[in-house]
Parts: C-alpha cells; sequence; structure tokens
C-alpha cells in the first residue's frame, strides 16, 4: 500500500475549520472570530469583522454562516445578509454555492443566483435529495458525507443546475470532505487521518482509490487544498500547511482506517 508523506510546517494561531482557494485562505476559530491569509506566504492573520462558525472563499466569492445559521456573503469588506438557512457552506463549484443546513438537508444556490446576491436580493435555494453534514465543489463535480460518513458523489452537476444528476456511493468512510480548486479532494475521517482521492481525471472525476496522507502532526479536524498546499487544523486547534510535491513511499502491513 502507497501512504502519502507529507511536509508539513505548522502555521501560528489557532482555528476549528479553514478553506482555501486560488491563494486566499479563510478561517474561524473556536470563538467565531474570522481570519484570513490572502498569501500563502503572508502572516500573521488578519482578523476581519463579525463572527461565524463556517467560512468558505472558492470562485463565487466569500460565504459564511454563523451560530443561528445565517448566510452571509463578503462583499466590499462588509458580511451581507443572504436569504437562507444553513449550518456548513462551499463557495468552490463554478460560480455556484452549495450547503447543509441543520436537518442535514442539501441545498444549492445555481450560479446565476450566487453572482448577484446580495441583502436586497431574495433568493431560493433548491434542496436536493438526500442527507449530508458535509456537501462540497469543485470544477469536477460535487463529494459528501452523511452523517454515517459514508462518501458520495455527484454526477453532471453544472454552474445551473443542481438537481439533474445522480449520486455514486465512494468506497470509504470521512467525517469531512472537501474539495480544492482544481479538482483535488482530500477528507478526514473519524480517527482524525486525511485521505486523498487518487486517479482524479476529467474523464474519470470520481477517481480510483484513497491514500492517505503521512503525517506527524497530530489529529486532524479539518483540511482544505489549493496551489499544491495542504491546510491542516487538528482536533486541539493547531494549523499546518503541507507542501507538493508528495513522496509516496510503501508501507507494508499498513491499512487505511477509513476503507475498514
Amino acid at each position: 500500500m502507497f501512504v502519502l508523506i507529507s511536509d508539513c510546517e505548522e502555521v501560528p494561531g489557532a482555528l476549528t475549520q479553514i478553506d482555501a482557494s486560488n491563494g486566499q485562505i479563510f478561517g474561524v476559530n473556536s470563538e467565531g472570530y474570522i481570519y484570513t491569509l490572502y498569501s500563502v506566504y503572508g502572516n500573521p492573520w488578519i482578523q476581519l469583522p463579525g463572527a461565524l462558525t463556517h467560512v468558505t472563499t472558492g470562485p463565487s466569492g466569500v460565504w459564511g454562516v454563523d451560530s443561528y445559521h445565517n448566510v452571509y456573503r463578503l462583499v466590499g469588506g462588509n458580511w451581507i445578509l443572504i436569504t437562507g438557512s444553513l449550518k456548513q457552506i462551499d463557495a468552490g463549484g463554478s460560480q455556484f454555492v452549495v450547503g447543509v443546513n441543520m436537518n442535514d438537508e442539501i441545498c444549492c444556490l445555481p450560479k446565476s443566483s450566487a453572482i448577484t446576491a446580495d441583502d436586497n436580493s431574495s433568493l431560493s435555494w433548491i434542496h436536493i435529495e438526500g442527507k449530508f453534514k458535509y456537501y462540497s465543489c469543485g470544477p469536477l463535480g460535487c463529494w459528501g458525507v452523511n452523517s454515517a460518513d459514508t462518501i458520495y458523489y455527484r454526477h453532471g452537476v453544472t454552474p445551473d443546475s443542481c438537481t439533474d444528476s445522480r449520486w455514486q456511493n465512494v468506497p470509504g468512510a470521512l467525517s469531512m470532505i472537501e474539495v480544492g480548486t482544481e479538482g483535488d479532494v482530500y477528507g478526514v475521517n473519524s480517527a482524525g487521518d486525511i485521505y486523498r482521492r487518487e486517479g482524479i481525471t476529467k474523464e474519470n472525476p470520481i477517481g480510483t482509490t484513497w491514500e492517505q496522507v503521512d503525517k506527524k502532526i497530530g489529529k486532524a479536524k479539518h483540511v482544505s487544498y489549493d496551489l499544491d498546499r495542504l491546510w491542516v487544523v487538528t482536533t486541539e486547534g493547531n494549523i499546518f500547511k503541507c507542501k507538493q510535491p508528495w513522496v509516496l513511499e510503501r508501507t507494508p502491513g499498513r491499512y487505511m482506517v477509513a476503507l475498514a
């Protein structure tokens, strides 16, 4: 079995969730404070106004949700209240936004609505069949995990069509999953192990196998991938930046917990 070895550097600060896209990094801490690094080389973190429990950045902008499940979009440096109610949100699709609400219902805001959304917009989120606790999209499709940590891939997703597609179960078990700007897929399982989906191409967007990312940074809680860097938040709130390229090493007798 091949295990991915990563070169990780600790980044000052403490977060509970992180998201990266096109060189921009956003995160929130345990008190709901919002921080950003606009450059992977930037330091320290810059605090933004407001309070959120989950933040996301992507082609459709910067969005977030608070502890009351209110939805916000960052416009001109200010958080604008947007119609909707979500507990987790993702802006990684091709200018459309997805998320899940407090009942694990899956929601999508098509590109036509997402790119113009502001506090004057009366938006109707589209509900998608199924229930997830985490949902994330990228240029080659959308991935989600449910309350049982079962993994699914959504076929046929387009910027203006959230529902005309189908689910495919993907072997494995993850507690959260994130799709990177270029379509890379990473996830964390209930034991805090990180996995990367191998074999993803335009012709085969679902990929082939899960490979474990070997690390010496403790148990992971949340990950995000962008521009050849994997950003990791541990269960203790520590932040790590792990660089490419990956070095493959055969490790006999080692098993991937996520696929057990």
